[in-house]
């Protein structure tokens, strides 16, 4: 598919409450052929999601009624694959990283450049294309006692169901579609994050500790996703 034929089939939906910085983005993703609805607030944002789901969501954290990261949460409930891009003043990496918990795949500072947010866009629908592909392949993956559901993220182990968030299966995803294979921190930002300068390496391995907790048995001891010493990770099924 495309890029082009990406942006005209996509539907995107735009919650800022900046007027200027609103129409500024809203232009610029009209032009590249995108249909966009605009929120200002976000209790406008979970009606126009609801009234018409997009493809892709472009969050700002503060909000007028409800903020973006109650937002993400509530539409991450509903909608466990849909990619969100998150606009922020806040620069601090628990922010960052709350918003990656609560299911943002992507994360900008304010003030940002437009090409960089457009790119960043279209890295995410090509992310969001793979995944899906990948999805249809092998939807339900075995490992131990672990069980991941990869079309609603739903997850089995031994203790616990849960849900992961699109982030937390996209690396998993990719992984389990490399296992075996040593997976360095910069292939994982490269196609998983699609390298962007405001995720950090430190901020892959936090993902990967928190999916040990998921899945291992004993997080001391991994046994399913292993350190490799300065090289990266690797994915192994079985114990053994």
């Amino acid at each position: 598919m495309s890029l082009h034929n990406t942006a005209i089939s996509s539907k995107l939906l735009l919650v800022e409450d900046e007027e200027g910085l609103g129409e500024g983005i809203l232009f610029n993703l009209q032009q590249e052929g995108y249909t966009v609805d605009w929120a200002r607030d976000g209790q406008q944002a979970l009606d126009l999601f609801w009234a018409d789901r997009p493809d892709l969501i472009v969050l700002d954290i503060m909000l007028p009624k409800i903020d973006g990261f109650e937002v993400a949460r509530r539409i991450r409930r509903e909608s466990p694959q849909l990619p969100i891009l998150m606009l922020t003043a806040r620069t601090a990496l628990e922010d960052r990283l709350h918003g990656f918990e609560l299911g943002a795949d992507d994360y900008m500072t304010k003030p940002f450049h437009l090409d960089e947010l457009l790119a960043r866009i279209r890295g995410m629908l090509r992310r969001k294309q793979w995944y899906t592909e990948a999805t249809q392949q092998s939807e339900v993956f075995r490992f131990g006692k672990n069980e991941i559901n990869f079309s609603d993220l739903s997850c089995h182990t031994a203790e616990r169901t849960f849900q992961l968030t699109a982030h937390e299966a996209m690396v998993m995803k990719y992984l389990i579609q490399n296992r075996g294979k040593i997976i360095s921190r910069a292939e994982l930002l490269e196609n998983v994050w699609n390298i962007t300068s405001s995720v950090e390496t430190r901020t892959v391995d936090n993902f990967i500790a928190r999916l040990r907790k998921y899945f291992e048995p004993d997080t001391r001891h991994p046994v399913y996703i292993r350190s490799i010493r300065s090289k990266g990770y690797i994915f192994r099924a079985e114990s053994d």
